[in-house]
């Protein structure tokens, strides 16, 4: 068996491979695990692995695929879930020391409806301890890196799992996207990463079932696979009130479309944010690929007033109620800018946080206003390229200081707060052959047809296919 060239298909050509019994789930397994054996341990994306679990779940989809007959989505597919995502029987410690012991009892909904839909389950991905940051480095587990050069970060939140698809060490990757988490590791990785509409898989357990910064979703190689993902794990769970009432079966769904005279806008900065120039001279050719589809592409920027204020705010008051408490019982065991984040929420006070939400709606208003008239946006997913590992954020972009460890990826957290579905997608490199991604984002709730744009633009570019020397 060539393992190179199997754990480089793409997951829908993996399930076609093992419905047609070419391969089996255990063959398949085992060359996954071979290739965690060569990668893992010089860029460290899978922190705990669950070898013995996924032989006795990759015997049991052999199983099925021998009898035949209608078969879950996922059957045989190798995948690995983030470490902040709770996992029956398999150690989560969301990157701290509070929980390095920890085991739960349950899995967390995107995680049981993976393994639902016949999944195997690898293992757990790298973070930052509790999601914090957009760069993958814990007390716990150390730090991960960038497949397309070592030296440098893959980004985060979900960066293990991001690391984890691009070098093939597994089919599927989940994660969670609070501010860019994954969207930023996509596009440092050369990889798709997609949030979806708050709801679409609902986040669950939750201490807040109305939460809706905060999203469940996947990391892939191919849009394809984002889609099969997106059927196998989306639709309404009763227990989250904001979960949006329709099944996973609508992403099943031909990606391909017409787009003749759609109107697209494209954003060089997001209303005026920092761009390095090596993402806007990277992203330059994309603008060209998107008339060439068929789109109207129209240059345009939204009105982002306010955003980032409120965003800070919101996300302020968040970790006040997340680690306020815990702070104070163990200051030491938290990395500084949860401190700081905590810190800032505890000070906010009721008026501040009440002006925050009015100003979120307002900016949901205006974009929802500027997507009627254009369909999409399309605009750099992060505002800078990789940077180098030992740095924890980048405190200025193009010559303008950033205010805090989150500033650096407004283009991303914009995007949450307005809660539209968007997805980055592979769209170039650098100079010095670092990827970089085109983020695009759609109206709300139409998280499928976001699905087809990024499929006609991955599609007429195959910039997925540049895969890492391992």
């Amino acid at each position: 068996m060539d393992v190179d060239r199997v754990v480089g298909l793409r997951a829908v050509d993996q399930a076609a491979m093992l419905r047609r019994r070419e391969i089996s789930a255990v063959e398949l397994l085992d060359a996954h695990l071979k290739r965690i054996e060569e990668v893992n341990p010089s860029l460290n994306a899978i922190v705990t692995e669950t070898p013995e679990l996924a032989r006795a779940m990759a015997e049991e989809a052999d199983r099925a695929l021998a009898e035949g007959g209608a078969l879950p989505l996922l059957t045989g597919l190798p995948v690995v879930h983030k470490d902040t995502h709770e996992t029956k029987g398999i150690r989560t410690t969301f990157g701290s020391p509070v929980y390095g012991n920890y085991v739960p009892t349950r899995n967390a909904l995107i995680v049981q409806r993976q393994q639902d839909a016949g999944a195997v389950t690898l293992g757990k991905t790298n973070t930052p301890q509790h999601g914090a940051g957009s760069q993958t480095f814990n007390e716990v587990f150390g730090l991960t890196r960038n497949p397309w050069n070592p030296d440098y970060t893959p980004g985060g939140s979900s960066g293990g799992a991001a690391v984890s698809v691009a070098t093939g060490m597994a089919a599927l990757a989940d994660g969670s996207d609070y501010g860019a988490s994954l969207r930023n590791p996509a596009s440092f990785t050369n990889t798709v990463g997609f949030r979806p509409s708050p709801g679409r898989i609902p986040s669950w357990p939750s201490k807040d079932v109305w939460a809706h910064h905060s999203v469940h979703g996947p990391i892939a190689r191919t849009v394809e696979d984002i889609a099969l993902f997106m059927a196998a794990t989306a639709g309404p769970d009763h227990r989250i009130p904001i979960s949006i009432d329709e099944p996973g079966s609508i992403f099943a769904t031909p990606l391909a479309a017409d787009w003749l005279d759609v109107p697209i806008a494209w954003s060089r900065d997001l209303g005026g944010l920092p761009i390095d120039p090596a993402v806007t001279t990277a992203l330059a050719p994309a603008r060209s690929t998107l008339a060439d589809i068929g789109f109207d592409v129209v240059d345009a920027e939204p009105d982002i007033r306010g955003a980032e204020d409120a965003f800070t705010v919101l996300r302020g008051a968040v970790y006040a109620r997340q680690f306020g408490e815990a702070i104070r019982r163990d200051p030491d065991a938290y990395k500084p800018t949860i401190h700081e984040n905590t810190e800032y929420g505890l000070a906010l006070t009721a008026e501040e946080i009440g002006h925050a939400v009015e100003t979120e709606t307002r900016v949901r208003n205006r974009f929802r206003r500027f997507l009627d008239e254009h369909r999409f946006l399309a605009l750099p997913t992060t505002a800078v390229p990789p940077f180098p590992v030992s740095v924890e954020y980048p405190s200025e972009i193009a010559g303008t200081p950033m205010r805090n460890y989150t500033s650096w990826f407004a283009s991303c957290f914009v995007i949450s707060l307005t809660g539209l579905p968007a997805i980055s997608v592979p769209a170039g490199f650098t100079e010095d052959g670092l990827p970089v991604g085109l983020q695009i984002v759609g109206r709300p709730k139409a998280d499928v047809d976001v699905l087809r744009a990024a499929y006609a633009f991955q599609q007429a570019t195959m910039t997925w296919r540049r895969q890492p020397s391992i």
